[in-house]
């Protein structure tokens, strides 16, 4: 079997972890089969990465620079001490090298005043650049040979924008020649998270974006399953902080995880799943540190069981967007200028609901999106193309997911009911052509009450066959 490997923030976020990673790729390398890796930062260090970056422009000084650099140095020193004794010297020149770069990048960033996007993707990717070399030492260890690649080396090509860039088909011939080359006499390990454009420039594939690196590895050396290894048994039926006795699921469909993660749901990034499902390979998610459980098997089409929903999830920190006037009914256009508008400010429409009347559109953003999308719109009512542009950040949506639903008659009926007798109020609704996904808003204190009621009105929490 030949399988590509992702380890999250939590697997790999000390030396016991990572020599936890290669007791796991020990055994499948033993048993003959072709393994490669791709990790993320240890956890927390991105967010540190990002917070301090963010900073800096507007500080008095740099004086947070040092103790960042020292602290990022003691905790990965402190992990290859721990599970590569004997690559010491070797990684920790690697390792003293790019703190140097950060620090400088840094400074750079402070002086200047300013954070691009692409010294952003820059500074974010040290994470990954860090605990990389650590890993490949830590196989070496074990007497595993092991080549570390960023992601730009191992072939990740990518569109040029920064922060959410998008890989390129041409990846996957680059792909299949330098790691897939590799497989039959090395565990590679690949720095996820990050790409490059054609000319070499950083690229990142935003947050948990090494689910997506995975993925692209996945497809390129033509893997015949991905697995995600995390800190969960696998994909829940809902988020077990909200539902004590929310379940694992057997398995789910591509497009039902695509919701789920779009939605809200922790374990995959939303794209992750495309370049799998483009070769239809099989992702799998599994816990680290519970390996003998089976996880989650991701498939073209889920197991159909009698249950017609599957799962349930929402998004807090978003915000709806009411735009209103008599004047938009049969007037051509009026669409195309909200979105028009609003993709000039580069701000993402998560769900969208239009009255029969065509008085009113309603939509929903990230939170912090909201002043660029109302600023966006304004010039609109100046315009007369609109009458009034309303919004509330008191809101969260909510995503009833599951394949069954398609041509299951009343399964709306039943969720609005339950919801009614509940006395939660429903503000939008909004359904996608899939049939796989019901979402609609509510109060954002209603968001959690809303899944718990439908997760008992379905009876997720029991087995079905």
């Amino acid at each position: 079997m030949r399988f590509l490997m992702k380890f999250g923030g939590t697997s790999v976020a000390d030396a016991q972890c990572i020599k936890r990673v290669v007791d796991i790729l020990e055994g499948y390398h033993k048993a003959g089969d072709e393994v490669a890796v791709v990790v993320s930062a240890q956890r927390g260090v991105t967010d540190q990465l990002i917070a301090l970056a963010e900073k800096l422009p507007t500080a008095k000084d740099c004086s947070e620079v040092p103790p960042l650099i020292a602290h990022l140095r003691e905790r990965h020193m402190a992990t290859l001490r721990g599970a590569a004794p004997d690559y010491v010297r070797e990684v920790e020149e690697i390792i003293e090298k790019r703190l140097a770069s950060l620090q400088h990048i840094l400074f750079a960033i402070y002086n200047l005043r300013e954070l691009t996007p692409r010294s952003k993707d820059y500074v974010i990717s040290y994470g990954e650049r860090l605990l990389a070399p650590v890993m490949g030492a830590a196989l070496r260890q074990r007497g595993i040979p092991s080549t570390v690649f960023d992601g730009c080396e191992a072939g990740i090509l990518t569109t040029s924008q920064h922060g959410e860039a998008t890989a390129l088909s041409r990846s996957d011939e680059i792909i299949k020649k330098k790691i897939g080359s590799l497989l039959k006499k090395e565990i590679p390990v690949v720095m996820g998270f990050m790409g490059c454009t054609e000319n070499g420039i950083i690229t990142t594939l935003g947050r948990s974006g090494s689910d997506y690196s995975a993925s692209i590895i996945g497809a390129g050396i033509d893997a015949d399953e991905i697995w995600i290894w995390t800190d969960v048994d696998g994909i829940m039926t809902s988020d077990p902080r909200v539902i004590n006795d929310a379940r694992v699921l057997k398995s789910v469909s591509y497009i039902e995880v695509m919701e789920l993660s779009y939605f809200g749901a922790k374990v995959m990034h939303p794209r992750s799943i495309d370049p799998a499902m483009r070769k239809n390979i099989l992702v799998r998610v599994k816990n680290t540190f519970n390996p003998s459980t089976p996880g989650t098997l991701i498939v073209r089409n889920g197991h159909r069981d009698s249950r017609i929903v599957k799962a349930l999830t929402y998004i807090e920190k978003v915000a709806s967007i009411n735009i209103n006037g008599a004047q938009m009914i049969g007037r051509p256009g009026v669409a195309k200028a909200i979105f028009s508008a609003l993709a000039d400010r580069e701000v993402n429409i998560m769900m969208i609901s239009q009255g029969s009347s065509e008085a009113n559109i309603s939509l929903i953003v990230d939170e912090s999106h909201l002043d660029a999308a109302v600023d966006a719109l304004t010039p609109l009512v100046t315009d007369g193309i609109v009458r009034e542009i309303s919004h509330n950040r008191d809101v969260c949506a909510v995503a009833v997911v599951g394949a069954g639903m398609a041509g299951a008659a009343g399964t709306g009926g039943r969720i609005f009911t339950a919801l009614g007798r509940a006395g939660v109020n429903v503000m939008i609704i909004s359904q996608g052509s899939s049939e796989a996904n019901i979402s609609f808003v509510v109060r954002q204190q209603d968001g959690p009450r809303s899944v718990r009621v439908l997760h008992d009105e379905f009876q997720l929490s029991e087995e079905c066959n």
